[in-house]
């Protein structure tokens, strides 16, 4: 399904920010390149923007601004890894993981006492898919060995997580962003999962850190 775009003088009018601002967080990080697309329309070339991720993303920016700087939003927008290490009972305490998807993890990987961003990462990716209810527990390991695998080629880099199930057999990879997926008729799309999203989400948790 084609995203929807909001122009450029329907965004500032509907946010009620300045041409200024906008461009200086662009400049600052905090909005993608890739989200200011030229277009051409009956009066010329109109910047277009991916409508609800930039109202969404505008909405933080304004909500957070006057706690964080520019500097620090543009870290937690930013899909590299955080330099960080925290212990299980921390990720739960802080509601960035659940204790459920925190079992699940140790009881594939073993007992682990400090958490990496990395392995923070996967443990959030984990219970997004099992939060689906798409995706058993016996398959939370095809999950983590994936991330193992791959994630490493993505670092720094818009990705997600795609599931897919063919005869009833489950296999799951990584796809940069933006990106358009095919899948053949004998296959089923069970969840994908917006890394990214959740890289920021995690850090939001984590405070700006």
């Amino acid at each position: 399904m084609e995203e929807e775009l909001i122009s450029k003088k329907e965004l500032l009018e509907l946010t009620g920010i300045s041409y200024g601002q906008l461009y200086r967080w662009k400049r600052k990080n905090l909005i993608p390149e890739e989200w200011f697309i030229r277009k051409s329309t009956f009066t010329g070339q109109e910047t277009f923007f991916p409508k609800d991720k930039i109202l969404e993303r505008i909405d933080k920016i304004k909500n957070m601004k006057d706690d964080l700087s520019l500097d620090d939003l543009a870290d937690i927008f930013s899909p590299k890894p955080a330099d960080i290490f925290l212990k299980g009972e921390d990720l739960v305490k802080r509601k960035i993981v659940s204790s459920m998807a925190l079992d699940i993890y140790m009881n594939i990987r073993g007992n682990t006492e400090v958490f990496s961003f990395e392995k923070i990462l996967s443990v959030a990716v984990l219970e997004k898919f099992l939060q689906t209810g798409s995706v058993s527990i016996e398959e939370s390991s095809i999950i983590l060995q994936n991330l193992e695998d791959g994630y490493k080629n993505f670092k720094d880099k818009n990705c997600e997580m795609v599931f897919i199930r063919k005869l009833g057999v489950a296999t799951c990879f990584l796809l940069s962003i933006p990106n358009e997926l095919y899948i053949e008729k004998t296959s089923k799309l069970v969840e994908r999962v917006n890394i990214s999203k959740l890289i920021e989400e995690i850090k939001i948790k984590l405070g700006g850190i």
